[in-house]
């Protein structure tokens, strides 16, 4: 069932109320401004929210962001995107670059900072090794959003850290860079 030029973009986050605005949800943030905040829908076999627009799939994983693999590999797999070796394994670094976009939160990168990574490891990003390990591969592109406060980051741990919603002086910040990786994000996108 794989369309021409498909693409799927998944935005990583956790879902519920309680995280709807903290950095580890920067994917589903910056998925909102692409595609849209309504028309959302939840697609069991995905394991995840899901809107089509022009051709392509937009895909919020329902998993939590250790677990995003799960929701990856399951859509890329209903839409045949992925290879297949011996009958039934999926064929290990296989590059899936010209179908895969993940856009995610990045710890390293201070607030307002994006850049855009293909062919690259995990940078200890949870949700990001869990596709990697899922679909056995680091090829994909990836718009790593900055979520870093240095003076907030130096007094709370890591793993709490990417938890706590982000402040109203720090959300125009973000935007300005969600905005700016999705514009140099778009020649991969068509």
């Amino acid at each position: 069932m794989k369309k021409n030029n498909m693409k799927i973009i998944i935005g990583l986050g956790n879902p519920g109320d309680k995280y709807a605005l903290s950095r580890h949800n920067a994917g589903w943030l910056a998925l909102d401004m692409l595609a849209g905040a309504d028309g959302w829908r939840a697609e069991k076999k995905f394991n995840a929210l899901i809107k089509e627009t022009g051709g392509d799939i937009y895909l919020k994983p329902l998993t939590f962001m250790n677990k995003s693999g799960e929701s990856a590999y399951k859509s890329l797999r209903y839409y045949h995107l992925l290879e297949k070796q011996f009958g039934c394994l999926t064929k290990k670094n296989q590059d899936l670059r010209d179908c895969l976009i993940v856009i995610q939160d990045d710890l390293d990168l201070d607030l307002g900072k994006w850049k855009i990574s293909d062919d690259s490891r995990s940078g200890g990003n949870k949700g990001i090794q869990s596709i990697i390990n899922h679909l056995k591969t680091q090829r994909f592109i990836r718009l790593r959003l900055g979520i870093k406060n240095g003076e907030l980051r130096r007094l709370i741990p890591p793993e709490k850290f990417v938890l706590q919603k982000f402040g109203a002086e720090e959300m125009p910040i973000l935007q300005d860079s969600i905005k700016n990786g999705l514009t140099a994000l778009q020649s991969y996108i068509k």
